[in-house]
């Protein structure tokens, strides 16, 4: 087996995953082998499907994550969860004494306990990274096993922070809102006399901004400036698309699709967005800088949507609207306002841009290298290697 130099762990949502995605890809990026990265998530997670995209090797544990609640169905649940948990552990344990890394990153997620406490055990360093304002259940937990902590935002409370940023995907980072911007528009089927507003809410959805479009369109029937791409989600784009196709012919541009894979063409070519406040989310609003209009998703663990839109809002970069009160009526004011001022949404794009930490993987990496048992491999240079010819 070749040598593993970091185990990555964790999931279960992209919003853990792809910034994991990103530091696996800087490791490489300073010269280290692919191998020498290795992925450790869920059986149930998105990282099954992202991480083998991306190119890199995943253990799959089994479990899923507790349930809050004490309904009788939430208890039973966690009970099974609670055995689950103790399976993945012994399994994380077979792992690390199989791979011998010289560092474990913890993403945040159900599998990153399990790896996280087992890495604890064996003495192997262990870094975490936080990608909320508010840290999650799994980050207070395994902040005190951990070595270093790596947080998207400043004053993030975890012991040993170190402020990095949220990694943030290349493509992502390269998006040219000016220079690609009419590129991006052609591949998307946009007009350029239109304003474009995207509109999203992670890969399952939000229900409430898809009804809040869903009306909204009715509201905009006859502008012809307007262009929207919903992307609903899996969970609600059949019903959205039967009831769309019901619907009498609108002047409206109006794109529905269940789910997006080059967000980077989205960011290039949109005028405004309409989303959740995920951390990445967040993260990628700020690296490419667009206004947005952001609805938190309530009950969110620690509420952390609402404090990682506050301090998007608080730069100037974005409008924050409670989900209690965003509805059709409320999201076409609120848009409206934002399209007919044009130099507030320049403003807005400047304020955002100014919370981007386009080094975040780098930072990130830092401080890997720096907790590590061991340096991380490197390829030879090509003078090496002709030296030794």
């Amino acid at each position: 087996m070749s040598r593993t130099w970091a185990l990555i762990a964790g999931g279960g949502t992209a919003g853990h995953v792809l910034p994991g995605i990103s530091i696996a890809r800087e490791v490489t990026d300073r010269g280290a082998p692919q191998h020498a990265v290795h992925f450790v998530g869920s059986a149930r997670g998105v990282e099954t499907r992202l991480v083998a995209e991306a190119g890199f090797a995943l253990t799959a544990l089994p479990g899923r994550g507790l349930q809050r609640g004490f309904s009788p169905s939430s208890m039973a649940a966690n009970a099974t969860a609670t055995a689950e948990l103790a399976r993945a552990f012994v399994q994380a344990l077979r792992v690390l004494r199989r791979r011998k890394p010289a560092v474990v990153v913890g993403l945040g997620g159900y599998a990153s306990v399990a790896v996280g406490v087992a890495a604890a055990l064996l003495r192997v360093p262990l870094v975490i990274t936080e990608q909320n304002a508010v840290p999650g259940l799994a980050n207070r937990l395994l902040g005190r096993l951990a070595a270093g902590a790596a947080t998207a935002f400043e004053d993030t409370d975890l012991r040993r922070a170190a402020w990095t940023g949220n990694p943030v995907r290349t493509e992502v980072l390269e998006a040219d809102r000016s220079v690609g911007r009419s590129a991006a528009r052609a591949a998307l089927g946009v007009n350029e006399e239109c304003r474009l507003v995207a509109v999203f809410g992670g890969s399952l959805g939000a229900r409430t901004i898809n009804e809040a479009i869903a009306g909204a369109l009715d509201l905009w029937r006859d502008r012809r400036d307007l262009h929207v791409r919903h992307i609903a989600g899996h969970r609600d784009y059949a019903d959205l698309s039967g009831r769309m196709s019901a619907e009498p012919p609108r002047a409206i541009n109006y794109d529905l699709v269940a789910y997006e894979d080059d967000m980077a063409t989205v960011y290039a070519a949109a005028d405004l967005v309409v989303s959740r406040a995920g951390a990445t989310t967040v993260a990628e609003l700020a690296a490419v800088g667009m206004p947005a209009v952001l609805v938190p998703l309530p009950g969110a663990p620690g509420d952390h949507q609402t404090a990682n839109a506050r301090r998007l809002e608080a730069a100037g970069g974005a409008v924050l609207v409670r989900d209690a009160e965003l509805d059709a009526t409320r999201l076409v004011a609120e848009v409206d306002d934002l399209l007919e001022d044009p130099d507030r949404l320049d403003s807005m794009a400047g304020a955002a841009r100014s919370l981007a930490r386009p080094e975040a993987a780098g930072a990130v990496v830092d401080l890997m290298e720096s907790c590590a048992r061991y340096p991380s491999p490197r390829h030879p240079s090509p003078d090496r290697s002709e030296a030794a010819g």
